[in-house]
């Protein structure tokens, strides 16, 4: 089945898979230019970060005040001869999702563990720019959003932009959209065709600039509807140069794509990889989320609802297939279905499946898109040797929870060695109790949680 990126409603007809730029179904992703690998030793397996599986919750379309699609719709019709927008109440929506409801979402999400990513998009359907002034409210409220943003939700949110305006292409020689108002001049859909990295750089760069103008920081960045969708390595590498010129991040990350059913893996794709035993390693992280939005999507449409995530008795749904091949269970929504004019039909349903999966599960961990890339470019990045009973990693990024399942003798004492210190590991009981600087026993191996840290350390396995 192919499976549009974050615009499902276009899959309807053919105008409106033209109108997406073609999104990539579970057979179609691009290939991944890997780039560097290291020496990795077979016997030692690099596990989940303290053998959970990581979970997160991306939020599109969210931006500071803004009801980003009642003034998005309007442009969407301009562009494209196409009834589903021109029949679009958009003119009874709200224009405002307010900051109550931020403050509401967000403590709840606190609450319960939840992190994910939160998109603000940097100049809202042309609106007003978050780091200058939204014209319709004051000042005053857009620097108190702003706080809201800082304070409330980057603890435990990725912020990305998500582009520069969602609908009009900017002219950053200018700061204006460009005066055409076809596809070609659409963000989401086919101004990136044919685009260099240079020029996509140029492009996210500007995003991101508004973004640390308005002091929010970003590690990555994520596309609006098809964006990019023709020219992926060229963004793969634009994401790359722009986030770590702008924010001199350590490692960027992307979210472009969506695998919402069948078996293909839904792992991060870690991409771009070089001078991993350099003083400037790098590499780009694809970020991949493995459901629709069956929220209640970006235009407050009829939601498939809760059991498409998971089931009332919690034995099928996207989330359980993906949970229990151990794979991180990335679920998607649009922050304007999350609202729903008002009335929170995706907020409600969104909490029903976190629900249902705490009471399923117990070895959940709800992860940020930067900690799941650090720890996914660690994983595939860092050079294994085992020698007898010593492993060495040579590790190009630090990575918290590193953990590692190695074959060891009865009466192994892990000890992790570091610029010369060692440290033993304390031993637990059983894996539910496993986190950095632990231990626990597996028949003939040992499973070892440790901060990994960058440059060279040793796992000593005595008794090996």
């Amino acid at each position: 089945m192919q499976q549009l990126n974050r615009r499902d409603f276009l899959m309807s007809t053919a105008g409106g898979l033209a109108a997406a730029g073609l999104g990539f179904g579970a057979s179609q992703l691009p290939a991944q230019i890997a780039g560097e690998r290291p020496i990795r030793d077979k016997t030692v397996e690099v596990l989940n970060p303290r053998m959970r599986v990581p979970l997160s919750f991306i939020i599109d379309d969210s931006t500071c005040l803004v009801n980003l699609n009642k003034f998005a719709v309007p442009q969407f019709a301009a562009a494209w001869n196409y009834d589903r927008y021109k029949t679009q109440p958009w003119r009874k929506w709200p224009d405002e999702i307010p900051d109550d409801f931020v403050r509401k979402f967000g403590n709840w999400c606190g609450e319960q563990g939840v992190k994910g990513k939160y998109s603000i998009v940097p100049y809202p359907a042309c609106v007003g720019r978050v780091d200058r002034e939204l014209p319709g409210w004051t000042s005053r409220e857009l620097a108190n959003s702003l706080k809201l943003v800082r304070e409330l939700m980057m603890p435990n949110w990725d912020i990305h932009p998500e582009m520069i305006t969602h609908t009009r292409v900017i002219d950053t020689k200018t700061g204006h959209p460009y005066p055409q108002r076809g596809p070609e001049f659409m963000e989401n859909w086919s101004w990136t065709d044919g685009k260099s990295v240079d020029e996509l750089a140029d492009y996210l760069a500007y995003a991101l600039k508004i973004l640390k103008n308005a002091g929010l920081h970003c590690d990555g960045i994520t596309t609006p509807g098809g964006f990019a969708s023709r020219v992926v390595p060229q963004l793969a590498q634009a994401t790359l140069e722009s986030v770590r010129d702008v924010y001199r991040s350590e490692i960027p990350h992307y979210f472009r794509f969506v695998i919402a059913d069948g078996e293909k893996s839904v792992a991060p794709r870690v991409e771009y990889a070089s001078g991993l035993e350099s003083r400037d390693p790098k590499c780009v992280v694809s970020i991949i989320a493995c459901t629709g939005d069956w929220t209640g999507g970006w235009d407050c449409s009829e939601p498939v609802g809760v059991d498409r995530f998971i089931s009332a008795d919690l034995k099928s749904g996207r989330m359980v297939d993906v949970i229990e091949r151990g794979e991180p269970a990335i679920m998607l929504c649009h922050w304007t279905g999350i609202y729903f004019n008002g009335e929170e039909i995706g907020f409600k349903i969104f909490q029903e499946a976190v629900r249902r999966m705490h009471a399923r599960y117990d070895h959940l961990r709800w992860m940020k898109l930067t900690d799941i890339a650090r720890y996914w470019a660690a994983k595939e990045l860092t050079r294994v040797v085992r020698n007898g009973d010593r492993v060495t990693f040579t590790a190009p990024f630090a990575c918290p929870d590193f953990t590692v399942r190695v074959p060891a003798a009865k009466g192994a004492q892990p000890v992790l060695t570091s610029a010369g210190r060692p440290a033993t590991l304390s031993p637990v009981k059983k894996v539910g109790q496993l986190k950095s600087g632990g231990w626990v026993r597996e028949k003939s191996h040992v499973v070892a949680c440790f901060d990994l840290p960058k440059g060279k350390s040793t796992l000593t396995l005595g008794g090996l």
